[in-house]
């Protein structure tokens, strides 16, 4: 069994920047795949990031790339999620996600363990 707690969202203005935790437990962040995924009021959930097993495998969805990060802290079993020039469309509920298999998946259904989830609203 693994559990994910995310943490760091807040209320922030455009342009700034955030950085959103997901602390992993029952297992070490880097022997699952990590991903990050939204939803936002009436619509479904989407992909953000995901980081491979190893770290060395990212991928961004193309509205957040070039502003949002993903890294790992081996040491404290934690994922996070550097979000940066912050836009009122990314304004959701955050999520963190775990997925118990080699291959990278952008899609939601595909993983298996899932955090609360953190809100983050971006005022314009």
């Amino acid at each position: 069994q693994v559990q994910l707690v995310e943490s760091g969202g807040g209320l922030v203005q455009a342009g700034d920047s955030l950085r959103l935790s997901c602390a992993v437990s029952g297992r070490t962040s880097s022997s699952v795949i990590m991903g990050w995924f939204r939803q936002a009021p009436g619509k479904e959930r989407e992909f953000v990031a995901f980081m491979g097993r190893s770290g060395g495998t990212t991928d961004f969805a193309d509205s957040v790339k070039g502003r949002f990060t993903i890294s790992r802290d081996n040491a404290k079993n934690t994922v996070y999620l550097q979000m940066n020039s912050l836009k009122p469309e990314d304004t959701a509920v955050y999520y963190c996600a775990a997925r118990i298999t080699y291959a990278t998946s952008t899609s939601p259904s595909s993983y298996n363990y899932w955090g609360q989830g953190t809100q983050v609203t971006v005022s314009s």
